[in-house]
């Protein structure tokens, strides 16, 4: 699995709901209960939405073991800092976690994002014929692309997630070793410490929820002031709403930027279907986002994303860096730490056969297999479409009466030769049912 998704198979009943949901066609349900398909699933987080028993949740470690350890950093994501109106700036959370007993990295993430911003810059103003780019920000649209877009894997931005790249920043600015905790809102960004996409191991030893965290601080009732902790630069924040990463790209553009910025796994995939056909001419960046809103619709998040949305709106935002803080970037902009350690390539479903002429000759199959399904996708097989069910049986994985009509119309075949055998004699008997007397 890649490590987003945690499946509690005592709560699943089998409703289904969730093999609809994928985008990628992920889930089955067998014998009542959830399997993933590890190699399709993206943690995207709508089934996590679609579940109504809360079988399907975020897999995220032991946030009261952690918690019990000495020097526990964490690495939150910007969504984590506007959670809560009585903690909605940066130096509030950040008081209200030092009162915890917890530290943050909250001014190195500021760098990182700053410096995730100006290598983007760089990149799209030398684009060429590569352009528009992607955005990497999102793990859900990057193993999207992987899976669906193949095709597009060349436009993603050779740009490291700055949340990896704070914590990078963090060691090598204090040499400090403590292991560090991700705060993330939704399945994806749990899947950066887990399996991350362009490097073979995170930065990040743990992961937990934003909604974990937030919960944790409530319960304690912590009061901050805002005078214990300096101010911090809230332009990162604004990643954590749609449009905010092109806005702070752009503030490194000297000639403007021309971009489209899209949040929901439905919207996404549509301008992704727009980008794959050449329809995106003259843009120079695109900015997807699974969840709804932008990451504040994660679904490990505390607060409702509409009012998370209001107090973003409400920040007054510096765009453009100091002339220190420029130095501080370009400086870390040299040693190339912002840059993806290997290039984003694409994930292979699973053949039907290593043997290319079986592949081949099971490909056949499953088309005839499907000729005879009904093609209405009711999903009572447990597979999410009827070709689904298809390939399934070609794998091995299926029967063809998995699918109700087909046993229903097996089960009538049953029953009329049944009937026709149980009106049958034996031969030595006369065919009105009488034996005849003997003579």
């Amino acid at each position: 699995m890649s490590g987003g998704i945690r499946v509690r198979e005592e709560r699943c009943r089998g409703c289904a709901n969730c093999i609809k949901s994928c985008p990628t066609e992920a889930i089955r349900v067998i014998d009542g209960v959830i399997k993933i398909i590890p190699e399709l699933c993206i943690d995207c987080g709508e089934c996590i939405r679609s579940c109504r028993d809360k079988a399907i949740t975020v897999n995220e470690d032991e946030w009261e073991l952690i918690r019990s350890r000495e020097g526990l950093v964490l690495m939150a994501d910007p969504t984590f800092y506007v959670q809560v109106g009585a903690y909605s700036r940066p130096r509030l959370m950040k008081e209200a976690l030092e009162q915890h007993g917890l530290r943050d990295i909250a001014e190195y993430a500021s760098i990182a994002f700053d410096l995730a911003a100006y290598a983007s810059a760089g990149i799209i103003r030398e684009g060429g014929d590569n352009l528009p780019y992607i955005s990497t920000y999102c793990p859900a649209v990057i193993r999207l692309i992987q899976i669906n877009f193949p095709e597009l894997t060349g436009r993603i931005l050779p740009v490291e997630s700055p949340l990896e790249t704070a914590v990078t920043i963090w060691r090598e600015a204090t040499g400090a070793k403590e292991k560090v905790t991700l705060v993330a809102p939704c399945p994806a960004k749990a899947t950066l410490v887990r399996n991350p996409v362009g490097r073979k191991k995170s930065s990040i030893e743990y992961v937990v929820s934003v909604k974990r965290v937030i919960r944790d601080l409530l319960a304690y009732n912590v009061k901050v002031t805002g005078t214990r902790t300096k101010a911090i630069s809230r332009r990162w924040l604004l990643w954590s709403i749609s449009g905010g990463e092109s806005r702070h790209i752009a503030s490194f553009c000297d000639k403007g930027l021309t971009s489209v910025s899209v949040s929901g796994l439905r919207n996404t995939m549509d301008l992704l279907n727009e980008l794959e056909l050449g329809r995106l001419n003259g843009v120079d960046f695109v900015e997807c986002r699974a969840c709804d809103l932008g990451c504040i619709g994660g679904m490990a998040t505390y607060e409702s994303r509409f009012l998370s949305q209001l107090r973003l709106e409400n920040i007054e935002t510096e765009w453009m860096p100091s002339q220190d803080e420029m130095e501080e970037i370009r400086a870390w902009y040299d040693k190339d730490i912002w840059r993806l350690v290997s290039p984003i390539q694409v994930k292979e479903r699973l053949p039907l056969s290593q043997d290319l002429g079986e592949a081949m000759a099971k490909l056949r199959e499953m088309d005839a297999i499907y000729a005879s399904l009904p093609h209405i996708d009711c999903g009572a097989c447990g597979r999410p479409t009827c070709r689904a069910l298809a390939e399934d049986i070609v794998r091995g994985q299926g029967k063809e009466t998995d699918c109700v009509f087909k046993l229903r119309d097996r089960i009538s075949l049953l029953s009329g030769e049944i009937r026709d055998l149980s009106s049958r004699l034996p031969h030595t008997i006369h065919n009105s049912g009488k034996r005849r007397p003997s003579s």
